[in-house]
């Protein structure tokens, strides 16, 4: 399987839940054809650099994820005939972005757990101390 980034551009005036569905859609169809979504971003509503379609603005959506190359087809034609998403570009990631891709999902996964403990422990401990550092 290819790693992939797809940065998607919707209609801005959909409501949140219209972009919800939007966004369940693109991953169904990926997901569909055997892959993985490995990272979503919602950069939100944002002034395109110039108009498209008489549009100013979008909603820009950014897509990781890891599919065999059928899957890529599939997908640009569903954009092609899916009404809301006005832009797209699906780029096959090289071997140095995978690499950093992959250090980048580890970091957050381990991060992820310890932000979890941090809250659920309670205020009947002992503290723990702090370590810092001298810069």
């Amino acid at each position: 399987m290819n790693y992939y980034e797809n940065t998607v551009i919707i209609e801005p005036t959909l409501s949140e839940d219209d972009i919800e569905a939007v966004s369940e859609k693109i991953k169904k169809v990926i997901t569909d054809g055997g892959g993985e979504i490995l990272k979503e971003e919602r950069w939100g509503k944002r002034k395109l650099a110039y108009e498209l379609n008489k549009r100013t603005q979008g909603y820009y959506i950014l897509y990781t994820f890891k599919a065999p190359p059928a899957v890529i087809s599939k997908l640009e034609n569903f954009f092609l005939v899916y009404d809301p998403v006005f832009k797209f570009m699906v780029i096959k990631l090289e071997k140095k972005q995978i690499n950093d891709l992959l250090q980048e999902l580890q970091k957050r996964s381990s991060e992820e757990p310890v932000a979890e403990a941090v809250p659920a422990s309670s205020g009947d401990s002992a503290p723990e101390e702090e370590a810092t550092e001298n810069v």
